[in-house]
């Protein structure tokens, strides 16, 4: 793994939360962990890549709810389904709703640390194909400007070689800044490095 994925756990049962973690843990994640649905959504710390795990019944929302505000928002977060209660239908629903897996609760440790490595290749999949198209809508001027800004020159030289105004140069890197949704120049040199 070169970035460590992070997986969320959103579990009402603190005992079952602290199992998970150092399961996890133990096979290479990063783990941030949440006692309800609000709680994690609230928390806003869902960057970068990685996966959910929900428990099914909770007080304040369900894993169904879960799964429908991600699907709301433009989180893209590939969800693994956990539940005490055997339930066909409700897996089937989980399951048409995008969960990724539904497990059963108690499961071995293997059963999770596989769905969630599933969970965590479709994450890592769904973000080259959603920052793919970013690149593509860059005009031939701003690919030529993106080129010199990662050959390292400045605004004065791209401008220079394009034959056109630095604050033109200026203008170009601040709309790829936007199209791309890099919020800084590492972010950029990131995204352009994983899209060759």
């Amino acid at each position: 793994m070169t970035e460590q994925a992070t997986v969320h756990i959103i579990d009402d049962e603190a005992d079952v939360r602290h199992a998970m973690e150092l399961l996890l843990e133990g096979a290479g994640y990063r783990t941030r962990s949440y006692n309800s649905a609000r709680a994690f959504f609230d928390s806003g710390d869902r960057a970068g890549k990685g996966c959910v795990v929900t428990d099914l019944h909770m007080p304040d929302a369900s894993g169904i709810e879960v799964l429908t505000q991600l699907q709301q928002s433009s989180l893209n977060l590939p969800v693994v389904v956990v539940s005490g209660h055997r339930d066909i239908a409700l897996a089937v629903h989980a399951m048409k709703k995008g969960a990724i897996d539904f497990i059963e609760k108690p499961f071995s440790a293997e059963r999770l640390v596989e769905a969630v490595a599933t969970a965590v290749q479709r994450a890592e999949r769904a973000h080259g194909d959603a920052t793919a198209p970013t690149l593509a809508m860059l005009s031939r001027r701003e690919q030529e400007v993106l080129n010199g800004v990662l050959a390292g020159k400045s605004n004065r030289i791209i401008g220079q070689e394009l034959e056109i105004s630095e604050r033109t140069v200026e203008s170009h890197r601040a709309s790829i800044m936007r199209k791309t949704g890099a919020r800084n120049l590492a972010e950029l040199v990131r995204l352009a490095a994983a899209h060759g």
